[in-house]
């Protein structure tokens, strides 16, 4: 069954995929059938420039224990930065 269930986002970043380092511009995420990996579902999070074509992708298939712990991981280790080293957040969007 699939579950549609789907997040874009703009990212501000850079991947690395077979012809080197490029920058990141936008991240999908969604939990569907993977490619793959072996698992009946997985989260699946896509990282990508597609003003630089196909090839400028960084794609993850993560059981979701695997989902989950990578973003506790992420969340524990942004919590222990000092303040003065991240980057202020990005003004809101207008609705």
């Amino acid at each position: 069954m699939c579950t549609y269930i789907t997040e874009n986002i703009d990212v501000t970043g850079s991947g690395k995929g077979a012809e080197g380092w490029f920058a990141l511009t936008e991240g999908t995420v969604y939990f569907d059938h993977p490619v793959h990996a072996d698992a009946e579902h997985t989260l699946n999070i896509d990282l990508r420039n597609p003003g630089r074509g196909p090839g400028a992708r960084v794609a993850v298939e993560l059981t979701a224990d695997a989902a989950r712990a990578l973003a506790e991981a992420i969340l524990k280790t942004l919590d222990a930065v000092p303040a003065d080293l991240l980057e202020p957040p990005a003004p809101a969007r207008a609705a």
